[in-house]
């Protein structure tokens, strides 16, 4: 089932590139909830666990120069974080 539904998730972002008003939708920040209602909207069968499973994949394709960044961004507001 998990491979279906990051399939859907795939199709729904790829269904942006032909639908104005869904890539309107998508270029909002939205929250977890709505963007799963969104895709429900739209026939899609998605999961929180797809969108963490699709972010993982993208960052697994990622140069470790790029993931180093992030890091380093991470660890700074971790930083800023623990101090308080």
């Amino acid at each position: 089932m998990l491979v279906v539904s990051i399939e859907d998730l795939d199709r729904l972002l790829a269904l942006r590139k032909e639908d104005p008003s869904l890539d309107k939708e998508l270029n909002d920040v939205i929250e977890v909830d709505q963007f799963l209602k969104l895709a429900e909207d739209y026939g899609f069968d998605v999961t929180e666990a797809d969108l963490f499973s699709a972010q993982q994949r993208e960052e697994g394709s990622l140069p470790a120069q790029e993931l180093q960044r992030r890091m380093a961004g991470e660890a700074r507001r971790l930083r800023h974080f623990i101090q308080g």
